[in-house]
């Protein structure tokens, strides 16, 4: 099974995540689904209580009912998880991004070019983008150390020390940037860098630390001097790594920039090709299909497991029927005898499946919730904040499906003599 979810996973580290994941809510399932049944104990009494009745029914069979609980829950996760969780991280992102932000990105424009550039937009009504200097560098040393991809173990900082950087110039702070530590360099022309804090964080640097960069050949040492936090959301060029006038023009450079183009003016993109041949157009489109292809991978590896539970759920549900569907007769017969109609047994019935239904859905919709949440957090650093609809849908998902399953399985129990029931007890 674990080599299963990785080869659907397609990495390693993801496929454990999801089975470790898969483990750790089997124990918190069991546990909750066993604390609720214990919990409804107390409750009021009447001499016909089809709720007290249906309660007891779980109890009496509780280590069935964790179990069903437990698999059916696993199930409507995947289900919610891969519905409304999955739609509302999406959404959440794309909320996050300002109607008017640039989603066009341009690289490899020339300095030659930049004059000529910005006439194209002048000459149709558009705002002229602002180009931004760019040199390509890599990481070769800190403190004279040599940094490689051995040196680490976080597979995010092996890809990124194994990549060029694209390094720029700047003297006046960027928009959306904020220095969190170390001071902003302004009119000091000195040898120095400005790191972004996540990268410093992955790659482990430090104010003080000395960086040497390989550029076109030629090593470029300058210490790290200050750290900012970008916001990336806003879809403006942002640089890792930015260094003080004087410092990055002698290597060669091209330059970069981004816009914002209405789709009714797409078409400006076949001219601006026509007429700069050279330059790489990217359409942040891809860049939300890159994150819903991660969002389907993740899905996919979540999907074939919990999968796998809400079909066994469902298989121990109807084991589970047939195995005490002598007991169930019996039970019922004993009602019966003692005056109880058809439509009350129903409502027994109805109270026992509808407190499995809901216990396993509203464990699902929580569960989703978390997973959501996580996903949000830490694979995407999102601030996502779970919908409380994912409790209700989930338990409301859960009772309906149990009680009717339950309802049809168990339908010649109720319509069955009582004479018959009690002689093949």
């Amino acid at each position: 099974l674990t080599l299963l979810m990785v080869w659907v996973a397609g990495e390693l580290k993801l496929g454990a995540i999801v089975i470790g994941g898969f483990a750790l809510a089997v124990l918190l399932y069991g546990g909750a689904a066993r604390t609720m049944l214990l919990v409804g104990r107390s409750g009021r009494r009447s001499a016909f209580d089809p709720w007290r009745l249906g309660l007891a029914n779980l109890r009496r069979r509780w280590r069935g009912t964790v179990v069903q609980a437990v698999a059916l829950g696993l199930g409507l996760t995947t289900l919610l998880l891969l519905t409304i969780a999955r739609d509302d991280l999406l959404a959440n992102w794309q909320s996050r991004v300002p109607a008017d932000a640039p989603n066009r990105f341009v690289i490899n424009l020339q300095a030659d070019q930049r004059e000529a550039f910005a006439a194209f937009f002048a000459e149709r009504g558009l705002p002229a983008p602002v180009t931004e200097p760019m040199v390509r560098g890599r990481l070769t040393a800190v403190n004279s150390q040599p940094r490689g991809h051995a040196d680490y173990t976080d597979e995010r900082a092996q890809r990124l020390v194994e990549r060029e950087f694209n390094l720029s110039w700047k003297s006046e702070l960027p928009p959306g940037n904020t220095v969190v530590a170390g001071k902003w360099y302004g009119s000091d022309s000195s040898p120095q860098f400005s790191v972004e804090q996540g990268l410093a964080e992955t790659l482990g640097f430090r104010i003080g630390d000395e960086l040497t960069y390989e550029v076109a050949g030629v090593p470029l040492s300058a210490r790290i001097t200050s750290l900012r936090k970008l916001d990336w959301d806003s879809m403006r060029v942002n640089f890792f790594v930015v260094a003080p006038p004087g410092l990055l023009e002698r290597y060669p450079v091209s330059y970069i920039t981004s816009f914002h183009l209405p789709a009714d003016r797409s078409a400006l993109i076949g001219e601006l090709v026509r007429d700069f041949p050279n330059i790489t157009i990217i359409d942040v489109a891809a860049v939300v299909h890159q994150l819903q292809d991660t969002l389907d991978r993740v899905a996919r590896a979540v999907q074939a497991l919990f999968g796998l539970a809400l079909a066994a759920g469902l298989m121990v549900l109807y084991a589970a029927l047939q195995a005490t569907a002598d007991e169930r007769q019996r039970e019922l017969a004993v009602m019966r005898a003692l005056g109880a109609r058809r439509r009350q047994l129903r409502q027994v019935l109805f109270a026992e499946f509808a407190t499995l239904g809901a216990t396993a859905g509203l464990l699902a919709g929580l569960g989703a919730a978390g997973i959501g949440w996580a996903l949000g957090r830490f694979a995407f650093q999102l601030a996502y904040v779970p919908s409380p609809w994912l409790p209700i849908a989930g338990l409301l998902a859960g009772a309906s499906g149990v009680v009717m399953a339950g309802l049809w399985a168990t339908r010649s129990a109720v319509h069955e003599p009582v004479s018959a029931q009690l002689l093949a007890g």
